[in-house]
């Protein structure tokens, strides 16, 4: 989560185009990987995006916001600048390197909530002579965790942000307590550069959080 406002000194990059990526895990599971804006992203794909992160927050254990916040407020924070979005590939296509263009493609007149795996926005950390380092947020939908998708997200984040012109990455706030974030960032050559004490309250409980930094 940044604390500052972004404008025009961030330009749009050009789309990339979408990557397959395939878990590595017993039962692999392809997955498209999409990029998107505000101005390209289907409605109702933001509109389940919100509600995801709307639970995600009453959960209270990875970002910092309390919730709930309303339609707008998310679009304003998750669809600030660039987001990810990971698409189920339909069966048969698993390790195929299949040329599917477009989100509507990937979707193949399937409900968002039947293919749509997770997602991440990637935007600055600091503005100005600072910019290049980004920070990233993810949502990984309920259904499809324990199959490596937050490890597969992690790594395209890890392909896409440079691509995006970043030079570096760091997590402001990840909580002690998010063991398998932790293990995902470590397996992904990230470094813990930091902790805060206390950075995170959930009930009456106060949780240490750790900087996480990459170098990319």
């Amino acid at each position: 989560m940044s604390p500052y406002t972004f404008t025009d000194e961030f330009p749009d990059a050009e789309p990339l185009p979408p990557l397959l990526y395939v878990t590595a895990t017993a039962n692999p599971v392809a997955v498209y990987v999409h990029h998107l804006r505000l101005a390209t992203a289907p409605p109702d794909l933001v509109a389940l995006l919100h509600t995801e992160f709307v639970t995600e927050l009453e959960i209270g254990f990875t970002y910092p916001q309390l919730g709930p916040i309303s339609l707008d407020e998310f679009k304003a924070y998750f669809f600030a600048r660039d987001v990810f979005v990971g698409i189920k590939a339909e069966s048969g296509r698993i390790g195929e390197k299949v040329d599917v263009s477009d989100v509507e493609e990937a979707r193949n007149g399937r409900d968002w909530s039947e293919c749509i795996l997770g997602a991440y926005y990637v935007k600055p950390n600091y503005p100005g002579r600072s910019s290049h380092i980004c920070n990233a947020g993810f949502i990984t939908l309920p259904a499809s965790r324990s199959l490596g998708i937050g490890t597969l997200l992690g790594t395209s984040y890890v392909h896409n942000a440079p691509r995006l012109g970043y030079q570096a990455s760091v997590f402001n706030l990840v909580y002690a307590s998010n063991v398998a974030s932790l293990r995902i960032w470590e397996r992904l050559g990230f470094e813990k550069v930091g902790k805060v004490p206390g950075a995170g309250k959930k009930g009456d409980e106060y949780i240490d959080a750790w900087v996480i930094w990459k170098e990319f």
